[in-house]
């Protein structure tokens, strides 16, 4: 399995390197460590000044990548790749492509709060574009990363449609040997609703999501309540190595990303890595 890590020369790319450390030792997989520069010339500059500065960004892109190799413990194998294209994203979702590869993890931008999510232009582009699974480390990840994976996280709404994410956090979590907590969140709203109540159409959901699992498979099932989303995604207990795991809104093209409204007010609070995993053709 190989994990492509999008860098650049920051601290969000250090925390997205980190990441991709824990995630690579957990799933037993390589990282390619890519970073994308602007189209080069099709042809060559009549300008010499022109050319000079694009051979001294070329090295001096060379250099940032291999001190990135340098942030990458002995025990993770890891390549890298200079990449050359107009779009930061499309650089990375071809370099995908090239390497068959599971999944896309990037940092946090650098203005979010310690510890919390911040999505910048290129995080942006990816959580609208990507067809594999994005996986994004929290400011600062860096400092203290796990040495592995503790516990999935795989969050489930209350209607149906959530086949494709479940499939991968089961996938990941059999492929680590880790826990796999199922999780709803109830708002005050919902709790209100007219029907059933929406504590208990979520245990429902749970239940009946576990009964489909493969059999032997470790699951914990758990509700958190709160007076909105942010409030029920904050009452729960996190851990250092802990992921959460969200699906695509129903509005995202099929095998494509796209963020929901729940999963971003969760990305808002929530203190441990997210990866968001494309919608299914299928789902309705």
């Amino acid at each position: 399995m190989r994990l492509i890590v999008g860098y650049q020369a920051t601290p969000s790319g250090a925390d997205g390197i980190a990441l991709g450390a824990t995630l690579a030792r957990s799933l037993q997989a390589s990282l390619d460590i890519c970073l994308v520069l602007p189209q080069e010339r099709p042809v060559p500059s009549k300008a010499p000044v022109e050319a000079a500065y694009d051979d001294i960004l070329i090295d001096q892109a060379t250099d940032w990548l291999d001190e990135a190799l340098k942030l990458v413990p002995e025990d993770v194998e890891a390549r890298t790749h200079l990449l050359f294209d107009e779009s930061f994203a499309q650089g990375l979702l071809d370099c995908v492509d090239e390497c068959d590869a599971y999944m896309i993890v990037v940092g946090a931008a650098g203005d979010g709060l310690l510890g919390r999510h911040s999505i910048g232009t290129v995080t942006s582009d990816l959580l609208h574009v990507a067809h594999v699974p994005l996986a994004l480390a929290p400011r600062g990840y860096r400092h203290s990363p796990p040495q592995r994976i503790r516990e999935i996280t795989c969050a489930i709404g209350n209607r149906p449609g959530a086949a494709e994410l479940v499939e991968a956090a089961t996938d990941l979590s059999a492929t680590a040997e880790l826990p796999l907590r199922l999780l709803s969140l109830v708002s005050a709203d919902e709790r209100s609703a007219p029907g059933p109540g929406g504590l208990a159409k979520a245990e429902d959901v749970l239940r009946t999501v576990r009964a489909g699992l493969p059999d032997g498979s470790e699951v914990q099932l758990t509700v958190a309540e709160g007076s909105g989303i942010e409030k029920a995604a904050s009452s729960l207990d996190w851990h250092g190595g802990d992921v959460l795991m969200v699906g695509s809104s129903r509005l995202a093209q099929p095998h494509r990303l796209f963020l929901g409204s729940v999963a971003a007010k969760m990305l808002r609070v929530v203190p441990v890595p997210m990866i968001v995993v494309p919608r299914e053709a299928g789902d309705e």
